[in-house]
C-alpha cells in the first residue's frame, strides 16, 4: 500500500481552536464539498450553519438514519460512517480524526483518512496528538497547528450544589446523569440533559434550552466532548471512569481534555474540576490538561475494506485480515462483525448465503446499528429476519415492519420508557433510509421520521419536566435580560413574580417556596422586594391604625396580626412588662418599623392590663402602705399567688386597717394561700403561665400550656405528672400536693370546711365529720368539692400535713354514741352565748379570710396551718372506710382515719410505739419501716421545693414560740401538752378517746371586729 499526503492539510490543536468554523469557511469557497462528522448531533449543527450561509436547496445532510438530499445540491454534511467511499466533490473535510483511535469506531475513520480526498482540498481537523502517525502515514502532508483560543484553568473541587453558573456536569451512565440532573433541579432550578442514547432531535432541544439560557446547568455525558458549541464556563467530572464496551477504564488524559476544553468560548477563558465523589486531579494531570502536552497516537484502528464475498467463510477470512503497514492494528470485531459471528452458525443463514450477491446481502445487513443495546444474540435475530425477507422477498417485510412501528407509536410512559422506544424506532429509520430494502421506502422514511419525532418532544418535555423548574428557570433569564419583572401580590399573601408563584408573605416576612436555593434564590428574592417594598410600607400603615381585635397573643409569645405573626415576646427586667421583637424583613424600616413596633407593644400592653387587671391594678395601687406594699409587691412579683408559710410574719403584722385595703383589691388571706381568686380562669392562667416561661426560658419545659385545659374544664383536683415542670401547676392555680394537685380555691374551701371540725367542743352540736375536737373524718362534702376519692383525699390531707390515726370501727362508733347524750343535752338548753359565739364563728368564716384573728394573734385555723410545716416528708396509704359484706361472708373491716394537723412530735415516734393500744407507727403516719427517721418536711410542700428553700427553715424545726400564748403557755385546743401525751402512752385505750376538759375563755376584747359584730347582732335581734 503506497499512501500520500499530498494536497492533504491537517489543522491540528486543543479544543477552542476554530477547526470546524475553519472548514466550514474552506469548504463554501469551492464549488462543491462534503465535511464527515463524528456525531450525528454535530452533523446537525453544522448544516444549519451552513444553511444559512449558502441556502437550504444547496446543502444535503445523510446520516445513517436521516437523509436530506436537495436536487443538485452542492455541499454534504454526513456523518463519517455515511460519507462516500469515493467522492468527485471538490473538497473534502474529516473532522476529529483522533477517533482513528477508537477501539469501536476507530476503523471507519481511518479508512477514510487514508483513503478519502477531495480534488482540490482535503482537510483532517483533530487533536495534536494526531501529528506523528499522520506524517508517518501520509507522507507529504502538510500540517498546520492551531492554538487555543482561550485559557484553561484548573478550579479543584467543588459540591454540586456549590458550582458555578453555565456548568457542564459530566457523567458516562444515565443513572449518574439522572441522578445529578434531580438534584440540580431541587437546589438550583433545574438542568438540561445530553445522552448519547437520546435522539438527535431530543439532545438539540435539551441543548437549545441550555444555551437559551433557560437552565444554567448541563448534565450530559462525554458526548458534548465531541465538537459541540456550548456556552460553557465550567466542566465539572463527576465521574472519571467509564465503559468503552469492552471494560470499566479511567479516562486518559487527552480525554479528559478533550471533555474539559468545552469550558471558555472563543476568547471567553475556561475552568474545569471535580465534584461528587471523584477524587482532585493531581498537579501532573492538571498540568498536562491546562497546557494541552499529551501521548502522541501511536496507531491507528483498522479493518480491510477489501471484503471477499466468495462464501460466508471467505468474508470471515477477509475481515481477519493483518494490517498492510506500520502504525495500524486490526480492530477488534465490531457490532457489524459481532453479528456476522452469530448469523454464521445459523443454518437457515447459511442455507440462504450461497452465492457472493448473497453474501454481499448479508455483510449490508449485518451493518445496521444496535441503537437498542440488546445482546448480540437478540441483534442477529433481528438482522437474520430482515435478511431472510431480503432474500427471499427482494424487500422487508412491510406487515412485519408496519406491526414493530406500530409497538413504538407511543407517547405515553416515563423517561426510560420513551428512551426504549426511540431506539426501536431509530432502527426502523435506519432501515427504512436503506437503498432498496423497502417496496415503499419514502412512505417509511416519512412515517418512522415522523413517530421518532413525536417520541423525541415527548421525551424532551418529560426530561424537562422532571429536571427543570419552569417558574425558576424564567425568572433566571429575565433576570439577565435585566428586564422589568411584573410582581404582584394577592390577597392571601402569594407573591407572583411574571405569572410565577415565588412565595409567601406572612406578615413582614417573605418565604421563599420549597426547592429555591442558592444564588437562585437570592436572584428571585430580589425581584420579589420590588412588589414587597411598597406592600410593606402599606400593610405598616394598615397596622398602625389597626384595632385590638385584628391582633391576637398565643400561647406561645407570638402576636398576630389578622392571623399572621408580626411579633414575639421575650423576657425584659420586669414580668409584667415583656419586651417586642417584630418579626420582620430588613425591607421594613424608618418610620413604618417605627409605628408597627410602637402599635404592638401598646396592644401588648393593653392585653396584659386587661386580661390581668387585678394584678396590674394592684401593682399601680397607691393607697397601700408599709407592711401592705411590700406583700403586693410580693404577690405581683408571684403573679397573684403566695404560699402563706413564706410571709406568715408578714401576716401577722398587718392591722386590720391594712388587710381591709388589700382586700379591696382582690387578694383573700387563705389558711395555705395569699391569692386572688379572679385570677383562678382559663384566659388569667394562661398569660401567667406564658409570662413566666418568658422569664424563666420555659416555652419548652413539659408541661407547659398542658394544665390550662384542665382549669377551663373545670376540673378542682387532677393526677399529677412527674414529668411536668412543677411550677406550671401553681401558675395555673393548683396546688401541687404529691400525687394530686388540688385548685387553690377549693384547698381554702377545704379549709374551711376542717376549721369547724377542730373547734368544735364536746358537748355542743357535733358537725358531721367532727370526733372530738382534736381530729376529723374525710365527709362527703371534702369529697364532693374535691372530685376525689377517698383514696384521692389520703394523698391530699397528708400532702396538706395532717396525720391520720386509725382506729377499729366499733370503737369509733361506741365513742361517738358516748358523745351523744351530752351533745342531746346541750342542744336542749336555750341559745345563749355559747350561739352567739358559734354565729360569731360563722360569719367569720364567710369572711373567706383564715387569719383573722384576736388581740393576742391568729386564729386556731391558722395555727393549725402553720403546723404541718414540720410533719415527715411522706406518709403511707390507709384505708378509710370500712370493708363492706359481700355475699353474706364477714370481710375484716377497715380502721376509720382520724385526722389531725401534724407536729414536729410526730417525727420522734418509732414504728414499734402504740397509743391507746393502736399503732402509732403505721404507715399512715408517714414513718419509714425499720424506725427511719422522717426529714423534716411535708408531703404537701415537697412540692414546692424548688424557688422555695426558705421552707426548710420554718418546716423543718418549726417555729419554737409558734404554739405559745404570750403568757407562755400551750396555744391551740388541737394539740395536747407534754404531760398528756405521757398519760396517753401509759394509759391503753380510754385516754385516747377522752377530750380535754375545755379551757378557760378569756376575755372578749370590746375593740375586737368580732365584738362590734356580735354586739351589731344583738341589736338587729331587739
Amino acid at each position: 500500500m503506497i499512501l500520500s499526503g499530498r494536497g492533504v492539510t491537517a489543522v491540528l490543536g486543543p479544543t477552542n481552536t476554530g477547526k470546524t468554523h475553519y472548514a466550514i469557511e474552506r469548504m463554501v469557497a469551492h464549488e462543491s464539498g462534503i465535511i464527515g462528522l463524528p456525531l450525528r448531533l454535530l452533523a446537525r449543527e453544522v448544516y444549519t450553519r451552513l444553511v444559512e450561509k449558502v441556502g437550504e436547496h444547496n446543502v444535503a445532510l445523510v446520516t445513517g438514519e436521516e437523509k436530506i438530499t436537495p436536487h443538485m445540491a452542492r455541499f454534504s454534511v454526513c456523518t463519517v460512517e455515511a460519507m462516500p467511499r469515493e467522492t468527485r466533490a471538490s473538497f473534502v473535510a474529516i473532522d476529529e480524526v483522533q477517533l482513528a483511535g477508537d477501539l469501536e469506531r476507530g476503523h471507519i475513520f481511518t479508512d477514510r483518512v487514508l483513503h478519502l480526498r477531495g480534488r482540490d482540498e482535503t482537510l483532517l481537523l483533530g487533536a495534536a496528538t494526531m501529528k506523528p502517525i499522520l506524517e508517518q502515514l501520509l507522507p507529504g502532508i502538510h500540517v498546520v497547528e492551531r492554538p487555543r483560543l482561550s485559557q484553561l484553568f484548573y478550579a479543584g473541587s467543588k459540591k454540586i450544589t456549590r458550582l458555578p453558573q453555565r456548568t457542564a456536569i459530566v457523567a458516562f451512565s444515565a443513572d449518574e446523569v439522572y441522578a445529578i440532573a434531580e438534584l440540580i433541579r431541587r437546589q438550583r432550578g433545574g438542568a438540561a440533559v445530553v445522552l448519547g442514547a437520546l435522539s438527535p432531535r431530543t439532545r438539540n432541544a435539551q441543548v437549545a434550552l441550555y444555551q437559551a439560557g433557560d437552565v444554567e446547568y448541563l448534565v450530559a455525558t462525554d458526548a458534548i466532548g465531541m465538537g459541540l458549541n456550548l456556552d460553557v464556563d465550567h466542566v465539572a467530572f463527576a465521574q472519571d471512569r467509564k465503559f468503552d464496551g469492552y471494560q470499566f477504564r479511567n479516562l486518559n488524559p487527552a480525554e479528559l481534555a478533550q471533555i474539559a476544553g468545552r469550558a471558555g468560548r472563543h476568547l471567553r477563558d475556561g475552568t474545569f474540576g471535580v465534584t461528587s465523589r471523584v477524587d482532585p486531579f493531581d498537579d501532573e494531570l492538571v498540568k498536562r490538561i491546562e497546557t494541552h502536552q499529551f501521548d502522541p497516537v501511536k496507531v491507528l484502528q483498522w479493518r480491510t475494506t477489501r471484503f471477499d464475498y466468495a462464501s460466508l467463510v471467505s468474508l470471515r477470512k477477509s475481515l481477519d485480515a493483518p494490517p498492510p503497514i506500520a502504525g495500524l492494528t486490526r480492530a477488534l470485531p465490531a457490532v457489524d462483525q459481532q453479528a456476522l459471528e452469530h448469523l454464521s452458525r445459523y443454518p437457515d443463514v447459511r442455507d440462504l448465503a450461497t452465492t457472493p450477491e448473497r453474501v454481499q446481502k448479508l455483510w449490508e445487513a449485518c451493518a445496521l446499528p444496535d441503537y437498542r443495546r440488546i445482546t448480540p444474540a437478540q441483534h442477529a435475530d433481528l438482522i437474520s429476519t430482515l435478511y431472510a425477507d431480503l432474500v427471499k422477498r427482494g424487500t422487508v417485510n412491510e406487515d412485519f415492519m408496519a406491526d414493530q412501528v406500530r409497538r413504538a407509536d407511543r407517547t405515553d410512559g416515563e423517561i426510560d420508557t420513551l428512551s426504549a422506544r426511540i431506539a426501536q424506532i431509530r432502527t426502523w429509520t435506519y432501515v427504512s433510509n436503506r437503498p432498496g430494502w423497502l417496496a415503499d421506502p419514502t412512505h417509511w422514511q416519512e412515517k418512522t421520521r415522523e413517530i421518532e419525532d413525536r417520541l423525541s418532544d415527548a421525551l424532551h418535555e418529560r426530561l424537562t419536566k422532571r429536571f427543570v423548574d419552569r417558574r425558576t428557570s424564567v425568572l433566571m433569564k429575565r433576570l439577565r435580560e435585566n428586564a422589568m419583572l411584573e410582581a404582584e401580590i394577592s390577597v392571601n399573601g402569594d407573591v407572583f413574580v411574571e405569572g410565577h408563584h415565588v412565595g409567601q408573605l406572612a406578615g413582614f416576612r417573605f418565604t421563599l417556596v420549597s426547592g429555591t436555593e442558592g444564588p437562585d434564590a437570592k436572584a428571585v428574592q430580589a425581584a420579589a422586594q420590588k412588589a414587597l417594598a411598597l406592600e410593606f410600607e402599606a400593610r405598616a400603615a394598615r397596622l398602625h391604625a389597626a384595632g385590638n381585635a385584628d391582633l391576637a397573643l398565643g400561647s406561645d409569645g407570638t402576636v398576630r396580626w389578622l392571623g399572621d405573626p408580626v411579633a414575639r415576646l421575650a423576657a425584659s427586667d420586669h414580668i409584667m412588662r415583656p419586651r417586642v421583637i417584630l418579626l420582620a424583613d430588613e425591607q421594613l424600616t424608618g418610620n413604618a418599623r417605627d409605628h408597627v413596633a410602637a402599635r404592638i407593644e401598646r396592644f401588648v400592653n393593653h392585653h396584659i392590663a386587661t386580661v390581668l387587671k387585678p394584678l396590674d391594678d394592684l401593682s399601680r395601687a397607691e393607697d397601700l402602705q408599709g407592711l401592705a406594699k411590700g406583700l403586693a409587691f410580693q404577690l405581683v412579683e408571684s403573679l397573684g399567688v403566695l404560699f402563706r408559710r413564706d410571709v406568715a410574719d408578714d401576716v401577722k403584722s398587718l392591722d386590720q386597717d391594712a388587710r381591709a385595703s388589700m382586700r379591696k383589691h382582690g387578694i383573700r388571706f387563705g389558711a395555705y394561700h395569699i391569692f386572688m381568686p379572679a385570677l383562678l380562669k382559663p384566659a388569667p392562667a394562661e398569660l401567667i403561665t406564658l409570662l413566666w416561661a418568658l422569664k424563666n426560658d420555659g416555652l419548652d419545659k413539659p408541661g407547659y400550656g398542658d394544665l390550662i385545659p384542665v382549669l377551663a374544664a373545670g376540673r378542682t383536683s387532677v393526677v399529677t405528672d412527674p414529668a411536668f415542670e412543677r411550677a406550671f401547676y401553681k401558675l395555673a392555680g393548683f396546688r401541687f400536693l404529691g400525687k394530686r394537685a388540688v385548685r387553690i380555691d377549693i384547698l381554702e374551701r377545704l379549709a374551711d370546711l376542717i376549721r369547724p371540725l377542730l373547734q368544735w367542743k364536746p358537748g355542743t352540736p357535733r358537725p358531721e365529720g367532727a370526733y372530738d375536737g382534736r381530729r376529723f373524718t374525710a365527709t362527703t362534702a371534702m369529697l364532693s368539692i374535691l372530685g376525689a376519692t377517698p383514696d384521692d383525699m389520703e394523698e391530699i390531707l397528708k400532702g396538706l400535713g395532717y396525720r391520720a390515726d386509725s382506729v377499729k370501727p366499733e370503737e369509733a362508733a361506741a365513742f361517738l354514741a358516748a358523745q351523744a347524750p351530752a351533745a342531746a343535752a346541750t342542744a336542749a338548753e336555750p341559745a345563749d352565748a355559747t350561739a352567739e359565739t358559734a354565729e360569731a364563728t360563722s360569719e367569720t368564716t364567710d369572711e373567706h379570710d383564715a387569719d383573722a384573728s384576736d388581740a393576742d394573734g391568729e386564729a386556731p385555723a391558722a395555727a393549725a396551718e402553720q403546723a404541718p410545716a414540720a410533719v415527715a416528708e411522706a406518709a403511707a396509704e390507709t384505708p378509710v372506710a370500712a370493708e363492706t359484706v359481700a355475699e353474706g361472708e364477714p370481710v375484716e373491716a377497715k380502721p376509720v382515719l382520724l385526722w389531725r394537723p401534724g407536729s414536729r412530735h410526730d417525727n420522734n415516734q418509732r414504728q414499734g410505739q402504740r397509743h391507746g393500744g393502736e399503732r402509732q407507727g403505721d404507715r399512715n403516719n408517714g414513718e419509714r419501716r425499720g424506725g427511719e427517721r422522717h426529714r423534716n418536711q411535708p408531703a404537701g410542700e415537697r412540692g414546692d421545693r424548688q424557688g422555695e428553700r426558705g421552707d426548710r427553715r420554718d418546716g423543718g424545726r418549726g417555729r419554737p414560740d409558734q404554739n405559745k400564748g404570750r403568757d407562755g403557755k400551750p396555744q391551740g385546743g388541737n394539740r395536747p401538752d407534754r404531760g398528756e401525751r405521757n398519760d396517753r402512752a401509759a394509759k391503753p385505750q380510754q385516754a385516747k378517746f377522752e377530750a380535754r376538759p375545755p379551757r378557760k375563755e378569756k376575755p372578749i376584747d370590746p375593740d375586737s371586729p368580732f365584738a362590734k359584730l356580735a354586739a351589731l347582732k344583738e341589736q338587729m335581734k331587739k
